[in-house]
């Protein structure tokens, strides 16, 4: 187990690609911590791990709430080893932050994004960082997207909050190499969150031909036409590249960001 007895904190991890990192970290021996805004979630998705596991309700947009989080961890464990920023998503308040035009997008939604996938960040890495230090070394990993790394027409405001994840990581692993604290992000491209689905349902209603296909047919169908390996990407390849990257195994990996993405961004945006 490359893991073993490592603490991590896995924000947003209830859920999704969150729920998949932790599984994937606590296979490989980890204590994870899972974070998430709902405690209940946050509960049921560490007892699904075992009973070494924590579940700890946090806002991590919130600097406080996140560094109050992060210390809740510190106590019950005895130190911090690894951070995982999964936190964010594409939750748009009636579509207030999609463009397409860009004149579309309203200051709220262009806000909420940016406080959603660029400040859940943020305030987590900043609480964290002492305690890593404290530990003579450790590793961060952010969960970017495509979307950092392409441009979207139709997601401009959540592109620009990834991008600024990807430049977080680039800093920081310059920042925190001399303290042995390795940063690198990982940028999923075709899986199917809650970004996705709200995207396809856009999609669904301005194009008519689309509306009585099922949303999952309608992801799949892209997915076969815009990545080169054709298949869609799952919380646990997410999972598994976090944990060899968290791991010994990648000790000299820093400041990267790895598409993990079937090939797509090969092909460019849209």
């Amino acid at each position: 187990m490359r893991l073993r007895d490592r603490v991590v904190i896995v924000t947003g991890g209830a859920r999704g690609i969150g729920a998949g990192i932790a599984r994937c970290l606590a296979d490989e021996g980890a204590r994870v911590a899972v974070l998430d805004i709902d405690g209940d979630a946050s509960e049921r998705a560490a007892a699904e791990l075992g009973a070494e596991h924590l579940g700890v309700a946090a806002d991590v947009s919130d600097e406080r709430t996140a560094a109050a989080a992060v210390e809740r961890v510190v106590e019950h464990y005895g130190g911090l080893d690894i951070l995982v920023n999964n936190a964010g998503g594409g939750n748009l308040q009636a579509a207030k932050g999609m463009g397409g035009p860009f004149t579309r997008i309203q200051q709220e939604g262009w806000d909420e994004q940016m406080s959603l996938n660029l400040r859940t960040t943020f305030a987590p890495t900043k609480a964290a960082i002492p305690r890593l230090t404290q530990r003579g070394g450790g590793s961060i990993v952010n969960i970017s997207s495509l979307a950092g790394l392409v441009p979207s027409v139709a997601m401009p405001a959540y592109g620009a909050a990834k991008a600024g994840v990807i430049s977080l990581t680039r800093t920081l692993a310059l920042e925190l190499g001399p303290a042995d604290i390795r940063v690198n992000a990982i940028c999923p491209g075709f899986l199917y969150t809650r970004a996705w689905k709200l995207l396809v349902s856009l999609m669904q209603q301005s194009t008519p031909k689309l509306a009585d296909k099922e949303p999952h047919e309608v992801f799949l169908d892209m997915v076969k036409r815009q990545t080169p390996l054709g298949r869609e990407q799952t919380p646990e390849d997410v999972g598994k590249l976090a944990a060899f990257l968290c791991s010994d195994d990648a000790r000299n990996i820093t400041g990267q960001v790895i598409a993990l993405d079937g090939g797509s961004a090969l092909l460019g945006g849209g």
